[in-house]
């Protein structure tokens, strides 16, 4: 059976909401008097299409089809799911609600992307207030999982229970929100960071750089896995959270903020907050807790590198320094070419290095020869890069997290249009973990063809492979999947 959410109101937010039932299979009715609309959606799920299906290691659903609409009713017909992400202005909610309550599916869920609004404002004028309810998202709603679900006292608890499913259906987090309260939860932290973030640039305390620097480097990547009690059940060490607020309660009392309204840390209060920390995160130990936040921010800061952007530029920086400070490698022997410690988030359900990281490792290895014979970022970027036309990986020993290897690599064949490569990836104790043997073709990257390198990256090849001819044939050169030892 064919489901249909109807989107009313198609702008950031709107378009965002679209692309996420669509790219989960729904077909998507749009109503926006924008005349820019059905572009402005489009690109949006250009985005999403790009991004969305990134985050499955599945295959998603077909894509639904979507449909532009030129009124309300026409939206909303035969929709079981209506999301509302008109401006913010009530009269404009309250004739929006009542032009979908009059033409939608008696059963149908309304939800609204209000940050503003509760449940009972938005349903104030209509007779029927059993459906309407607060779905506050956060940009991108198609990548962003979270939703703040606020029924209220006017919402029925059925109707609920059916939107929460519905979001849970389509890949995202329903946070079931028990009381009304203007701006719902997270965008009220929010904006207390907000207002003391303008205090301290008024104040010349800092730009809006720093500020922004002062969460992307440091607590924003703690919040962004553990939040913000859990961060702080960790930072009061193994006596947990009562001993963070007998230490760092006092402080309240201290000018620190301009935000200086706070609720009295009464007793009453403190085991309130104690309880339910231990509710929460009482079934790990700190040592555990520590470890899964490291594992966590390992991966997410890794992910950042590969970006080049906010904590991950300064891992980047300091990487590229790092191998600045190594020079050179001497050319007349074996090469080293990657030498790095196994990261934790390189590990399988074994508990050793993934067998694709073996394959990473010695592309990395491969990208470094590359470099060293002048096949670099810039020769790339004038038309010339070498393909890998055939890999072989020998998988002889394991390897585990926090183990430092280091990848030789010896250059078999360097003449015309090929590059051999042959790589050995031993342990710190000099065990033999892998090998990995390479067949590249240089090409033309304007015609995608075989093609001869640069006379500078040839000549440099070749004397390379000539000093090489003086080292051993490796064992295991030429093998195929199979061959007996």
């Amino acid at each position: 059976m064919t489901k249909v959410a109807a989107i009313i109101g198609g702008g950031v937010i709107g378009g965002a909401w679209a692309a996420r039932f669509l790219l989960n299979g729904w077909d998507v009715r749009v109503f926006d008097p924008d005349p820019e609309a059905e572009r402005k959606i489009g690109e949006v799920l250009g985005n999403a299409r790009r991004a969305l299906p990134s985050l499955s290691d599945h295959t998603m659903p077909a894509e639904g089809a979507i449909s532009f609409h030129d009124t309300i009713a026409e939206a909303v017909a035969g929709a079981s799911y209506i999301q509302e992400s008109v401006p913010e202005r009530m009269d404009i909610k309250h004739q929006t609600f009542t032009a979908i309550n009059a033409a939608c599916d008696k059963d149908a869920i309304i939800g609204s992307s209000t940050s503003s609004f509760t449940p009972t404002e938005l349903s104030s004028e209509q007779q029927d207030k059993s459906r309407i309810m607060v779905c506050h998202p956060f940009n991108p709603v198609y990548l962003l999982p979270l939703v703040e679900v606020v029924g209220g006292s006017t919402a029925a608890p059925e109707a609920v229970e059916a939107c929460m499913e519905i979001l849970t259906s389509i890949g995202m987090k329903p946070l079931k929100i028990e009381k009304e309260i203007l701006g719902h939860i997270a965008d009220r932290l929010l904006e207390s960071v907000w207002r003391e973030g303008l205090w301290l640039v008024n104040d010349g305390v800092c730009t809006t750089e720093v500020l922004d620097d002062a969460i992307r480097y440091g607590f924003g990547l703690r919040w962004a896995q553990m939040g913000l009690f859990e961060t702080y059940r960790i930072a009061g060490g193994e006596a947990g959270m009562l001993h963070f607020i007998g230490q760092f309660g006092p402080t309240m009392d201290w000018p620190l903020t301009h935000l200086m309204d706070t609720p009295e840390l009464d007793d009453t209060l403190v085991k309130k907050i104690a309880d339910q920390s231990d509710a929460q995160s009482g079934m790990y130990s700190i040592r555990e807790l520590e470890r899964i936040r490291d594992t966590n921010l390992v991966s997410m800061m890794r992910a950042l590198k590969a970006q080049n952007w906010g904590a991950g530029s300064v891992l980047a920086n300091y990487d590229a320094e790092t191998k600045a400070a190594l020079g050179e490698p001497d050319l007349s022997g074996l090469v080293r070419t990657v030498s790095r410690t196994v990261p934790l988030d390189w590990l399988d359900y074994n508990g050793h290095m993934n067998e694709a990281r073996y394959l990473q490792a010695f592309g990395d290895a491969t990208d470094r020869m590359m470099e060293i014979v002048g096949c670099d970022a810039e020769y790339i970027a004038s038309g010339g890069s070498y393909f890998t036309a055939e890999t072989h990986i020998r998988h002889i020993d394991e390897v585990s997290a926090g183990a430092e290897i280091t990848v030789d690599t010896q250059v078999v064949l360097g003449a015309g249009k090929k590059m051999h490569l042959f790589h050995f990836m031993r342990a710190s104790d000099g065990r033999l973990l892998a090998t990995g043997e390479h067949m590249l073709i240089h090409v033309s990257l304007e015609t995608r063809k075989a093609a001869p390198p640069a006379p500078h990256i040839e000549e440099k090849l070749v004397a390379i492979a000539k000093a090489h001819e003086a080292l051993s044939v490796p064992e295991g050169m030429g093998r195929f999947v199979g061959q007996g030892r």
